[in-house]
């Protein structure tokens, strides 16, 4: 892995803002609460308070193989998290090259912690965050908007030792309305300022506006956006998107956005 170096971010955190995770992980990964052997999730940066890393660890209290380690850079934060800590819950103080010690891992999460990264450093950081990953383990990497209303996602599994890159996960709870662009701010880092003609991540947002487009009449919001992502499924079989989960806010798309960057 070449050398990143630590870079300044906000760690605003607050409770519920990554819940949506969990959701997602009970309805697409229910395997997880179900492994037998002791497992690590391991929550990378979870900034100013760790609520979001007891509301993880409150998550996997469901399956007694499972324990949640929250590992951040800034010293006294993990100071701080530690009156949170117990039986299966640890707080710990290092970067990303701290995290292959504390495997072996079911699951990396590393939500709101490379938007101050450079885009060249996103792949050696995510090859890291996945090196304690079990076969068929998932490093779940992206950002949300401060209260979780949206995400979106990076979802890797780690097959045959190869972390493997499967989809990107997007959410909203259409709370506060829904249009396919909203997305742009909140995509993953290598992503988010690549919304550009001629980049398929732009194809995919484009579409699914024209879809929305054509279905918000007589909808509601959370109606609109599950009958666009429908739309968009059938009518764009080439970004493979899969709505199973859209009644929930979810829609996973397994093209690689990563294709097509200008």
């Amino acid at each position: 892995m070449m050398a990143v170096a630590d870079r300044a971010v906000r760690a605003r955190t607050r409770a519920g803002r990554l819940n949506a995770v969990q959701a997602w992980l009970a309805l697409h990964e229910p395997w997880l609460l179900e492994v037998r052997e002791r497992r690590a999730v391991i929550d990378v940066g979870f900034g100013e308070t760790p609520v979001t890393t007891v509301e993880l660890a409150q998550w996997c209290e469901r399956n007694a193989s499972l324990h949640v380690t929250g590992l951040e850079r800034d010293e006294g934060r993990v100071t701080a998290a530690r009156a949170h800590a117990g039986e299966r819950l640890q707080f710990v103080h290092g970067g990303f090259e701290a995290v292959t010690a504390l495997g072996p891992a079911a699951l990396v999460r590393a939500m709101n912690v490379l938007r101050a990264y450079r885009e060249d450093e996103v792949p050696a950081i995510h090859e890291a965050l996945g090196a304690p990953l079990v076969e068929g383990g998932l490093l779940i990497e992206g950002t949300s908007d401060t209260d979780g209303h949206v995400l979106c996602a990076h979802v890797f599994r780690m097959k045959n030792r190869v972390l493997v890159h499967e989809g990107l996960l997007l959410f909203t709870d259409a709370e506060r309305g829904f249009a396919p662009m909203m997305y742009r701010d909140w995509l993953p880092r290598d992503l988010r300022r690549r919304v550009l003609p001629g980049a398929l991540i732009r194809a995919l947002l484009d579409s699914w506006t024209a879809c929305t487009t054509d279905v918000r009449a007589g909808r509601s919001v959370k109606e609109a956006f599950c009958a666009s992502a429908e739309r968009l499924a059938a009518r764009h079989p080439e970004f493979q998107v899969d709505v199973s989960l859209a009644g929930h806010g979810f829609v996973y798309v397994r093209a690689s956005m990563r294709e097509g960057l200008p």
